[in-house]
């Protein structure tokens, strides 16, 4: 603050400079390639589409444990090209693996690999016979040691060597605790021999065995390149399926949102940032002009990590970013708020503005910390939908806290040496009337515990009529995949645009998704399972308008039953995930407050918030799909985060105290009325940005939209009336209070 008003200036231009440059190459990118630019990140099959591979199990005879296992082990390897890539039962005895962002089939059935059976072998002796024999077809007799079963894990590395400075690369396996056992045996009867890997009857590598190996690792040296060596690990990965696959199909897959998803999404997204600008401006005059310019920062900051680490970017992600986005504003808000009560104090601009910044740090940190608290454990254990969200929230956090803490703190330094040294340019807190909260919390307890339990009265009457507790969609609940062959060659993007508004009003759900099958007419169309009325009708659409072709008049349209594209596993890791996240928080609360109690009005006030939505769904009958695990995780991030603000300022004023004598009742309604500025306007520009969604978005992104906004109700409600009350239940015992 002691910077000349000249050098300030300068300073000033050289930030926009700066701004603007980071903004041109989010824009536009570097290079012919155009590297950086925004619209090169990668979108999901939710909001671009991708490439659809079916395969079909050669094993006659197979369990549905062998079944999971293909699945689950399939969905390990598909993670290369992204964490939302799906993989779910088709039929009887297909699997479809769907991966967004990729177009080219054949390129991805190459770089996968073609599933098939994988062993260690050794050629046997003459005359020797036994079960762990298998006879290629050209009639050589192999001693099967390991078979792909065995193997858990097999990736390509570069290993340098320090004595001759040179690099060169292997393969390193990880074998299962039984393939760890057979192995080594293995080793050590065929010591400086070699063990071949027989992979669909031909050896593709014959490494020679160098020592006896134990522990279940094992390195395959000797690899041409990182190339070569990537290809052998990839074929063994594909190779250790419990199941013998084989190629069927393949397909491009439609965005399950639609093609305008993302460009509403954007415009909606733009509109609601500029509308919270505006808002910022006009209540916190040249600090809120800050907040614009950090917020502008923080949004072209994000899209170049997203581009630069080649992120996938679905709608849990987005709702990742919305939520990162509004914790950026609740920082500003914070450190503006208090900067404004320091003015009222009779402070001097300078000193306000030092102050303000560090009481405002604590609950800003405490809040951020919770919340990444719940993203590397959401990170850890979630998989799919829930890893992505968990990425992009956590990218998100740490953007936020550097331009709220760092930038805006250095633009309202040069704000002030450039002249803007009048409170008026800063606005003063006028004297706020205290709220008796507490005596009301008989009323707004009975309010939370009745829409419960409305909604769970409302959820088992739907059980009752077999209708189910939620509307499950075809990602939850399977359903049915129609193949459809049109008389003339339509795009995905006409069938998005032209058929499936059609298709929609025909079976009463927008829970559609298109794949057209490559170099063909036909297309598989997913819908949850129809009756025979709805059937027919779809039948009659498709047929009369669209011109179907079907072998006659008669014949119906093929048709499949698909299974959940969220696999039980990824429900599971959500639901895991999310509790451990949840104790995990608890936990840094009850250490960073120094009480229990705090940690459990916030974790009562978290669980009251996700009981609301919960309800919500039930009631309006909001399809559950991918769309509800990520509006789940976004409350739970949302609800903390707000009530630790609250717990903060009672924090303070207990710390400020030094007798139990206290008015504890009194404490907690300053404390909800100092911050209740903070929680509306934080409340306000959180739902301003859902609710453009809301109103541009296509019906799909409507359903993802309408029960965030009702999360956002529930959170403020839940932190202003609920938790503070909660807590001052749990506490004044150990004051000495009296009651109002």
């Amino acid at each position: 603050m002691k910077l000349k008003k000249g050098k300030s200036i300068a300073l000033f231009i050289l930030a926009i400079a700066f701004i603007v440059g980071c903004g041109l190459l989010a824009t536009y990118g570097v290079g012919k390639e155009h590297k950086g630019k925004a619209s090169h990140i990668t979108l999901g099959l939710d909001l671009k589409g991708g490439v659809s591979v079916t395969y079909h199990i050669k094993d006659k005879k197979f369990t549905n444990e062998q079944f999971n296992d293909t699945i689950y082990k399939l969905e390990q390897r598909v993670y290369i090209y992204s964490t939302e890539a799906e993989v779910y039962k088709e039929g009887e005895d297909n699997i479809t693996v769907d991966i967004p962002g990729q177009f080219d089939a054949q390129t991805i059935l190459e770089e996968l690999g073609k599933p098939g059976s994988l062993m260690f072998v050794t050629v046997a002796e003459d005359g020797y016979t036994g079960d762990d024999t298998y006879t290629a077809k050209d009639g050589t007799v192999y001693k099967v040691w390991v078979d792909g079963s065995d193997i858990d894990d097999a990736q390509g590395k570069a290993v340098s060597d320090d004595e001759n400075r040179k690099q060169s690369y292997v393969v390193s396996l990880t074998f299962t605790k039984e393939g760890a056992v057979k192995f080594e045996e293995a080793t050590r009867e065929n010591l400086n021999k070699q063990i071949s890997i027989l992979y669909d009857d031909q050896i593709i590598s014959s490494p020679t065995v160098k020592s006896v190996i134990t522990g279940g690792e094992a390195v395959i040296e000797g690899q041409e390149s990182m190339e070569a060596a990537n290809n052998l690990a990839s074929t063994i990965r594909i190779g250790s399926l419990s199941l013998e696959l084989e190629e069927i199909s393949s397909k491009v897959v439609s965005a399950k949102l639609g093609n305008d998803a993302v460009k509403t999404s954007l415009t909606a997204g733009l509109i609601g940032l500029l509308i919270v600008m505006l808002f910022m401006i006009c209540v916190y005059r040249v600090p809120g002009l800050v907040a614009s310019i950090a917020l502008t920062l923080y949004t072209i900051f994000e899209l170049l990590v997203l581009n630069a680490f080649n992120l996938t970017l679905t709608l849990p992600g987005i709702a990742g970013i919305i939520l990162s986005i509004g914790m950026a504003v609740d920082a500003n808000v914070i450190i503006y708020a208090r900067i404004k009560e320091e003015l009222a104090t009779g402070k001097a601009v300078d000193s306000a503005i030092l102050v303000g910044f560090k009481k405002a740090t604590s609950a800003i940190v405490d809040g951020n910390i919770t919340t990444l608290i719940a993203v590397f454990v959401l990170y850890a254990l979630g998989s799919g939908p829930v890893k992505g969200f968990a990425i992009t929230l956590g990218i998100g956090i740490v953007l936020s806290l550097f331009t709220a803490m760092i930038v805006s703190r250095g633009l309202v330094y040069l704000f002030y040496s450039m002249g803007f040294k009048d409170k008026k340019f800063y606005g003063v807190q006028k004297e706020r009337r205290v709220v008796n909260f507490v005596k009301r919390k008989a009323l707004f307890f009975s309010i939370s515990i009745l829409c419960i339990i409305v909604s769970a009265v409302i959820m088992l009457v739907h059980y009752s009529k077999n209708e189910g507790l939620f509307n499950y969609s075809i990602e939850f609940n399977g359903g049915t995949a129609t193949t459809v062959e049109f008389g003339k060659a339509y795009t995905i993007d006409e069938f998005n645009d032209q058929i499936k508004p059609e298709i929609a009003k025909v079976i009463g759900s927008n829970d559609i998704q298109g794949q057209k099958e490559t170099n063909s007419n036909r297309f598989v169309i997913k819908t949850q399972l129809l009756d025979d009325t709805k059937r027919a009708a779809l039948k009659e659409l498709l047929v009369s308008k669209y011109g179907a072709v079907l072998e006659n008049e008669n014949a119906d349209l093929e048709e499949t039953n698909i299974s959940s594209s969220v696999s039980n596993k990824t429900r599971r890791d959500a639901v895991v995930s999310v509790i451990i996240a949840t104790i995990c928080m608890l936990i840094y609360i009850w250490f960073r407050f120094r009480n229990i109690k705090f940690a459990t009005a916030a974790v009562i006030a978290l669980l009251h918030d996700v009981l609301i939505v919960i309800g919500f769904y039930a009631i309006s009958r909001i399809s559950v799909g991918t769309t509800f695990i990520a509006c789940m995780l976004t409350i739970v991030g949302y609800s903390i985060n707000a009530t630790i603000v609250i717990f903060d300022r009672i924090r303070e004023k207990l710390a400020n105290t030094s007798s139990k004598n206290i008015d504890l009742q009194d404490v907690v309604n300053r404390s909800i009325t100092d911050t209740l500025t903070r929680s509306i306007y934080t409340s306000f520009t959180t739902f301003v940005t859902i609710f453009v969604l809301f109103l541009l978005g296509v019906a799909a992104i409507k359903e993802f939209a309408l029960p965030i906004m009702v999360g956002i109700i529930a959170g403020g409600y839940s932190s202003v009336f609920v938790t503070g009350s909660l807590w001052y239940i749990m506490s004044k015992k150990a004051y000495k209070t009296k009651e109002q």
